[in-house]
């Protein structure tokens, strides 16, 4: 048995790995899918959807979960840390917002599924450099220090989750959305 072990180890990764990406491109879609629907485009059947994932609010989590590692590790890469803190802010925005635009639809079910509040928890990995930023910024004098940095930092999360909601509206265009987070979220930071 332990010959198959590693195999089936291998295969298990693989049906997780596609359970993931087929739940987050139907999302991605629009459409909340139903575990049928998942198993069908992932290539597995219910039985392995289920043992890796008890439920669609286990699997959602996971999937959100996934979005948000992916989002981090992205604004990770910037370099946040040096120049000026605007400057820093715009390139933030600029990184996370496509991200963001292309999960709209992956956070309006999660919202629905899972709850507002499971949901903010679960950014706190990526808003950490938001939250790091501004601590930045409140020490070189560049944003308010009037108000807690976590006020600050839930207010830069609902701005730019208002975007998101004002793109699916269609009030505002995708492409457009960048240009009016960033002026709007410096005019709530500056001191």
């Amino acid at each position: 048995m332990t010959v198959d072990q590693p195999r089936r180890r291998a295969d298990a990764e693989r049906n997780i790995e596609g359970i993931l990406a087929a739940t987050r491109e139907l999302l991605c879609r629009g459409s909340v899918p139903s575990m049928s629907e998942v198993a069908s485009a992932a290539g597995v059947g219910r039985v392995t959807l289920y043992a890796h994932f008890a439920s669609r609010e286990v699997l959602l989590e996971a999937v959100v979960r996934r979005v948000i590692a992916e989002t981090d590790e992205a604004l990770s890469a910037l370099d946040l840390a040096n120049g000026p803190v605007e400057e820093a802010l715009d390139r933030l925005v600029r990184q996370a917002w496509p991200i963001l635009d292309r999960h709209r639809q992956v956070r309006r079910a999660a919202l629905a599924e899972l709850g507002p509040e499971a949901l903010r928890d679960q950014h706190d990995a990526a808003f950490r450099h938001v939250e790091e930023l501004l601590a930045r910024g409140q020490a070189s004098g560049d944003f308010r220090t009037d108000q807690p940095r976590y006020w600050l930092v839930a207010t830069a999360y609902a701005v730019m989750h208002a975007a998101a909601d004002e793109v699916s509206a269609g009030r505002v265009k995708p492409d457009d959305a960048p240009d009016l987070l960033i002026p709007t979220l410096l005019s709530a930071l500056r001191s």
